[in-house]
């Protein structure tokens, strides 16, 4: 089951996304994190966020959730001096130190930090924020902007970068080469769809924030076939492909459309014990799909 992100090897291809697993200290308390491919750590921004008001979750059924949680995450000196360090008592493979930021000097000042943390293996910046310079569009909504971050974290760091891409956009494969072209070692994707959802009794939006990041499985062919324009169009970048992945037949599904590992997000909030039963799931369905290798199966679509 092992899988390569660039020069890191990966024992399976299974990581909790950011923002559904905390610092790893929640998801300890549900299983040996040490059975992971590698996990993503919370959105990390320069100094302490609360983030939106309440209500930022709303449930869509089967179909997944609306979130506008809003990076809440107590800052940089602490993930620093507190977190990281917890998460690596408890856990020895590789961490996604996932970075956030509203400008181009809190993207470079955080991740000058974290290439300074030697428990960090990869960054994984998400460039779905809002550019607050430029009137709120998101960093990761055109090539210029997304190329501009990258360039600018690339340039302040040794560790390998993987840009998270946002699907709020009319062609991600834009946005992922220029994203390539200025530097980027990975990419992941997607981020959230946005969406919304209203209380039709109280003729209101059902979150404070009025509009969220839909995720589980009501994305999943959407970011499948992201992950797979992007992969035709990036053929030799690492991919981590993330949106609605919920079982083991997904995940061999995405790594068919061209990842090299997955991410498991809102499936994490429904069942805190997911990605382990995934990776228990996933021999015998290799078993039964003569797969003897993952990485023979990366892209072949």
């Amino acid at each position: 089951m092992e899988v390569k992100l660039g020069d890191i090897l990966l024992k399976n291809p299974v990581i909790p996304a950011s923002g559904t697993c905390g610092f790893g200290q929640e998801m300890s308390e549900w299983m040996d994190l040490n059975i992971l491919g590698a996990i993503s750590t919370k959105g990390t921004t320069r100094e302490p966020r609360y983030g939106n008001p309440l209500p930022r979750i709303a449930e869509c059924g089967a179909c997944g959730m609306l979130n506008a949680v809003g990076l809440q995450n107590p800052g940089i000196d602490e993930v620093i001096n507190h977190e990281m360090p917890a998460l690596r008592a408890i856990y020895n493979g590789p961490i996604l130190a996932n970075v956030s930021g509203f400008s181009i000097d809190e993207y470079t000042y955080v991740c000058e930090r974290m290439d300074r943390e030697t428990d960090a293996t990869i960054l994984e910046v998400n460039i779905s924020c809002p550019n607050v310079h430029n009137g709120g569009m998101a960093f990761g909504t055109t090539p210029y902007a997304a190329a501009e971050v990258t360039r600018a974290v690339k340039a302040v760091t040794k560790k390998p970068v993987y840009m998270k891409l946002s699907p709020n956009v009319t062609d991600i494969t834009t946005i992922a080469r220029a994203c390539v072209e200025a530097g980027a070692d990975g990419l992941c994707l997607i981020n959230t769809v946005l969406g919304m959802r209203i209380d039709i009794r109280r003729r209101q939006p059902v979150l404070a924030n009025r509009y969220g990041g839909y995720s589980g499985p009501g994305v999943f062919p959407i970011a499948l076939r992201m992950v797979n324009q992007v992969r035709h169009a990036c053929p030799d970048t690492p991919i981590i492909g993330c949106g609605g992945i919920s079982r083991a037949e997904d995940v061999i599904e995405m790594l068919m459309a061209g990842a090299n590992a997955v991410e498991i997000g809102a499936a994490n909030l429904r069942d805190p014990h997911v990605c382990a039963e995934i990776i228990s799931h996933l021999p015998g369905l290799m078993q039964e799909l003569k797969i003897k290798h993952l990485q023979n199966i990366i892209g072949i679509v």
